[in-house]
Formats: structure tokens, C-alpha cells, sequence
């Protein structure tokens, strides 16, 4: 193949990624306008002068998510923000265009895993047993849910304070219950015996999917923001994985600490880049005695 030739086809795909891009954004204008009436594949993909079957699979590799999901999206947050400004249930889901208040508990299982009286009440109703314990890593803060490890923090000894409270505004409504003698048995369980911890996750649908895939990596292993969009089939969004990354709520157990920069460096993290460094150095000796 000719040099020319190469640089034509260049200059042709780089025309096309151009176009589909200015397709792409037209096409998430048109759902972030129209999206209460739920256009279907048919409509949108008309709307970008293109087949259902092609316009699906370059919104898919653009936005990292298929338009059912982005209109999830939109009708979530709408919901949410509704139910916040005393909006009852009923009112919430037809307000965003659903067929009742069934409806709007699956949109808010899918993004929280929680109901939406749940995210009505702020976490009023749910209760949590809190409390603080010694690891490896300085204070633990645990918070413990009926169905498991809600969220842990590290602190520094007098910080304790902090950690409640970080812990604590994600519920600000709920009942806290604290007993450092089960944290400790928590503690005990994750760092001593090395036991699997149940863990009882409340975020969005989008989070959550981050978070199985911070798991999947191996202790002593690390990896990129970038590489895990890629491992999740959304590889133009690892900005939005940093983001996903950030509000992990369970430090170490969902390892947050393993993912680095992509040129390697160690970046910023909610507990501290050294107390990252020292869980990327603990876990790597242990590795190490275990194939001794």
C-alpha cells in the first residue's frame, strides 16, 4: 500500500470519526430533550440518518451505554431530585413519564439498589451498626447493613470524627448504632483470618459495574482507569470511571488502590496516597509469602 494511499484512508477515517461524533452529540441532545417520551431505536437513529442497527453500535462505542440507559439515566436523576423536594412516589413516577410507582422502584433498584422511598427518606428506615477498630491501615471505620459491609474508612489515630462523618452524610437519615466490638470482629475477619466479607453495596447501576470490575483485579496487581472502561465496553469513558472509582465506599475490600495513573503514577486517593502505597506494598508481600 502506497503512502498515499494510507494517508487517504487516514484522512477518511478521521472524517468519519468527526461525523459520527457531531451525530452522536446531536443524537444525546435530542434524548436530553425528548427523553419523557421514550423515543425508540427507530426514532433517534431516523433523527441521525441512519439504520437502528448502525446508529446502535456507534452510540454504544461513543457514550458506553445504550440509549434505554441514558433516558434511565434522565428519569433517575429527575426522580431523585423530585422525591428530595417532597414529591410523593406516585407523583415522582409520573412526573417522569413512567406507569406507576412499580415502575420507578425497578428504575431505582438498577441505579441504587435501594427503593425510592428509601432515597425519599435520605436512608430514614434503614439501620446501621458503625464502629471503629485497629487494621493495618490505621483507624477502620466500619458501617455495617443487615445485609453486610456497607462502607469502611481509614483514619489516623484522633481522626475518627472524620470517618463517621464521611460515612455517615451518604444516610443522613438513617439509624447509626455504634459497637466497635463488631467492627472488630470485622476487622478480624477481613485482616487476620482473610475471610470473604459479604459486602451490601447502595450506588447507581453505572457504579456498581465499576466496582465488579475494581474486584476482578488480582491483589498485587494494578491497573488503569483507562483499561478498566475498556474491560466494561465504555473505553471513551475513562473520565467517568475516575469518577465511579472516587465513590467507591468499601476501601481495600473493593480495591480502589490498585488502579493507578495511566503512565503509573500513584494518584490522588480519598484516604491518603501513602496509606495507597502502603495497601499496594502489604498486598504485594503477602503475595509474595503465598508463593514462597
Amino acid at each position: 500500500m502506497s503512502t498515499q494511499t494510507t494517508l487517504s484512508d487516514i484522512d477518511a477515517r478521521l472524517a468519519q470519526s468527526a461525523r459520527d461524533s457531531q451525530l452522536m452529540s446531536e443524537a444525546l441532545e435530542f434524548l436530553g430533550d425528548s427523553w419523557r417520551e421514550r423515543p425508540s431505536y427507530a426514532e433517534i437513529a431516523e433523527r441521525a440518518g441512519l439504520s437502528p442497527h448502525h446508529f446502535h453500535r456507534i452510540f454504544v462505542r461513543w457514550t458506553g451505554a445504550s440509549p434505554k440507559r441514558i433516558v434511565d439515566a434522565y428519569a433517575h436523576s429527575e426522580a431523585r431530585a423530585a422525591l428530595a423536594d417532597g414529591a410523593s412516589v406516585l407523583d415522582a413516577a409520573y412526573d417522569v413519564g413512567l406507569s406507576g410507582p412499580s415502575r420507578l422502584h425497578d428504575l431505582f433498584i438498577a441505579h441504587e439498589a435501594v427503593t425510592p422511598g428509601d432515597a425519599k427518606r435520605r436512608g430514614a428506615g434503614l439501620s446501621f451498626i458503625w464502629g471503629e477498630s485497629p487494621t493495618p491501615f490505621g483507624i477502620g471505620v466500619f458501617l455495617i447493613s443487615p445485609r453486610g459491609l456497607s462502607a469502611l474508612a481509614f483514619v489516623k489515630e484522633g481522626e475518627e470524627a472524620r470517618g463517621y462523618a464521611d460515612l455517615e452524610s451518604r444516610y443522613p437519615a438513617a439509624d447509626f448504632t455504634r459497637d466497635d466490638a463488631v467492627a472488630r470482629d470485622w476487622a478480624v475477619r477481613i485482616f487476620v483470618e482473610g475471610g470473604r466479607a459479604p459486602l451490601a453495596l447502595y450506588g447507581t447501576d453505572w457504579q456498581r459495574q465499576v466496582w465488579r470490575a475494581l474486584i476482578r483485579i488480582p491483589p498485587g496487581a494494578t491497573t488503569s482507569y483507562q483499561s478498566i472502561a475498556e474491560e466494561i465496553g465504555a473505553p471513551t469513558a475513562a473520565r467517568a470511571v475516575g469518577a465511579a472509582v472516587g465513590r467507591n465506599p468499601i476501601s481495600y475490600l473493593i480495591p480502589c488502590h490498585r488502579v493507578l495513573a495511566q503512565d503509573g503514577r500513584l494518584t490522588g486517593y480519598h484516604w491518603g496516597v501513602n496509606r495507597k502505597r502502603a495497601m499496594l506494598v502489604y498486598e504485594e508481600a503477602r503475595a509474595g509469602d503465598a508463593a514462597a
